[in-house]
């Protein structure tokens, strides 16, 4: 691991550390419903939107009916999301004149979205018009994300009641979140990103003129369409020159800030923040990553100052911080070492003055090696399916490291207030363990865990191993799950087990050699998709309710401290081992298999992709 790699890693983190902890105090009095200082005018809206719902800021729900009307608003987003895509052609704000999205696709996006998913079985300026990637896309963005939010702050107030029945009221926790945090940050970051070169407009797409003319072969097609072939059944070719370019145009730098600072993931180009119109320079790429991390950092802090303890968010973002920090290093470590393959070819594997050398295949020159490895390992820890390089092409067990951040459950930061609230039930489950260990009934915050709870929490941690191996055993098995395998052997059955982590754990992102865009995997991982989200959120829930009605009991000599070092190093140890636990056998199968391949004696010929 380079010199410059490691002043990266240190430098996201202190940066992120310092942006982190007063935004945590300004998310506690949103959570906490305060009067907001200053933004008078947003409450005046705020109240608007209650009157038009039905609602008071006073209502109080318990958490079947919280876990009711949290449901209903996702599932009228995901009827309403599908609809604009199956009706596309004939609504405004279409320039390009796409036409309307297939059912199968509609589906899986409508899910996807609606989840904080954001997984992406098409390219964005092909299939989706602005008014699209606006009013059903990027709106979307803002409520999963403001949805998460809810959950979060639901079972913190879970922890910090003194006994109730009340977790708060979804309404008032979606319509807070999305007026005083998700919309003024998008804001400003939007106006950030068109300042780096982002674009932000409704024009056509444009054709411009190359300045190397670029001339190639293809197939010539004879009048029917069809490929034209001669006796011997060969394609006849024709030879063509290119002198245009038709670039995409759109309202980019919009969705682009709420994709990242909700934790969305997906793009607005089938590249995604690969593409220069997305992400277009260093400075750029250093930002979206601390936007991504932002609000889930900022969470911790939240939590420590709605439970009365600041040590608590403490030791759960030290916890965190502690596991993205050796995953990112494995990622950099990895992708830093020359691709034996190549290098048996004597392939020159690239110089830049951003990185020296290693494995450049796949990524931009413009962020090179060790931004690069930064990012994929930022947005797999957040459950963000934006992605600045093709993880496909990554070393082995360089594209192994996301892919376990995801299966420790997207806890590590994770999604916008998801991570928190997926961390915080390892915390219960911590615990539970240590209470076994020393004889006494396990306590957290002063809440004691009792049967229910640890049944909430057990359904919670394996729904998603669950869905990434069932849906990863099917289609490995099912003809239609194997026609989308491009690359034969264990790199393609790694693509399978990448594509339901990614989805089961709404992350979104993607090795991208799989051809998922077909009725089969739109259905698969559309049902991964949804389940991953609201069967997790649902029993998080029912544990925030149950908490809420439990006596807060006063810390005592017995109690066991949970804001030092040793629950840190318990909380780590619980996550890494029952993530990587569940996934062993998978991965062994998938990237371990072919690290081994590729760096025993082979000839180059002989290797699969």
């Amino acid at each position: 691991m380079t010199t410059q790699a490691i002043a990266l890693l240190v430098a996201f983190l202190v940066v992120l550390l310092v942006l982190a902890y007063p935004l945590g105090r300004y998310l506690a009095l949103v959570g906490e419903g305060g009067a907001m200082r200053g933004l008078g005018w947003l409450h005046r809206i705020e109240q608007l939107f209650y009157r038009i719902a039905g609602t008071s800021a006073d209502a109080a729900m318990g958490w079947k009916r919280y876990a009711v009307a949290l449901l209903v608003f996702n599932t009228v987003g995901a009827l309403f999301v599908y609809a604009v895509q199956r009706l596309q052609a004939w609504l405004p704000l279409n320039p390009q004149g796409l036409p309307n999205v297939g059912p199968d696709s509609s589906f899986n996006t409508a899910v996807s979205f609606v989840a904080n998913t954001n997984w992406q079985g098409y390219g964005g300026e092909s299939t989706m018009s602005y008014l699209t990637q606006m009013l059903a896309l990027t709106v979307q963005n803002f409520l999963s994300a403001a949805t998460g939010m809810a959950v979060v702050y639901a079972l913190i107030r879970g922890f910090s009641s003194r006994s109730g029945k009340s977790i708060g009221n979804f309404w008032v926790d979606v319509t807070r979140s999305t007026l005083y945090v998700l919309l003024p940050l998008s804001v400003i970051f939007a106006v950030f990103l068109m300042g780096q070169g982002v674009i932000q407009n409704f024009s056509a797409y444009e054709d411009v003129t190359l300045l190397d003319p670029v001339t190639y072969s293809q197939p010539k097609n004879g009048p029917d369409g069809q490929p034209q072939k001669d006796a011997s059944g060969t394609p006849v070719m024709e030879t063509l020159t290119a002198k245009t370019q038709t670039l995409a145009m759109g309202p980019v730098a919009s969705q682009e800030a709420i994709k990242m600072l909700g934790t969305n993931g997906g793009g607005f180009f089938n590249a995604n923040s690969a593409h220069p119109y997305e992400n277009p320079t260093p400075l750029s790429n250093f930002a979206q990553m601390l936007a991504i991390f932002l609000i889930p950092a900022g969470l911790c802090f939240a939590f420590g100052r709605m439970v009365g303890d600041i040590r608590q968010g403490w030791a759960v973002l030290g916890a965190m911080t502690i596991i993205f920090a050796v995953m990112t290093v494995v990622v950099m470590t990895a992708e830093q070492q020359a691709h034996p393959a190549l290098q048996a070819l004597g392939v020159d594997q690239g110089m830049s003055a951003l990185q020296s050398g290693g494995n450049m295949e796949g990524k931009e020159t413009r962020f090179g090696i060790s931004a690069s490895a930064l990012f994929a390992a930022v947005t797999t820890a957040a459950s963000c399916g934006a992605v600045n390089a093709m993880h496909d092409s990554f070393m082995p067990l360089g594209g192994m490291a996301p892919m376990v951040l995801m299966q420790f459950g997207e806890v590590v930061f994770g999604g916008v207030g998801s991570g928190l609230y997926g961390m915080l039930v390892f915390a219960i489950l911590a615990v539970f363990i240590a209470g076994l260990m020393i004889g006494r009934t396990p306590e957290y915050l002063g809440k004691k865990i009792q049967s229910f709870d640890m049944k909430m929490a057990s359904i919670t941690i394996l729904v998603t191993p669950v869905l990434v191996l069932a849906g990863t055993a099917i289609a490995v098995m099912a003809e239609p799950g194997r026609a989308g395998i491009a690359n034969p052997g264990a790199h393609g059955y790694s693509e399978v087990l990448y594509a339901f982590t990614s989805a089961a754990n709404n992350n979104g992102s993607a090795f991208a050699g799989l051809s998922a865009n077909t009725p089969f995997y739109n259905v698969m991982l559309a049902i991964a998709m949804w389940f991953g989200r609201f069967a997790m959120i649902v029993p998080i829930l029912a544990i925030a309710g149950s908490l809420a009605g439990k006596n807060r009991l006063e810390a005592n000599a017995g109690t066991m401290p949970t804001h030092g070092p040793m629950f840190i190093a318990l909380l780590v140890g619980v996550v890494v081992l029952v993530g990587v636990l569940n996934y062993v056998p998978a991965l062994a199968l998938g990237p371990i298999v072919e690290h081994l391949q590729l760096v025993a004696p082979h000839q180059p010929s002989n290797i699969q992709y």
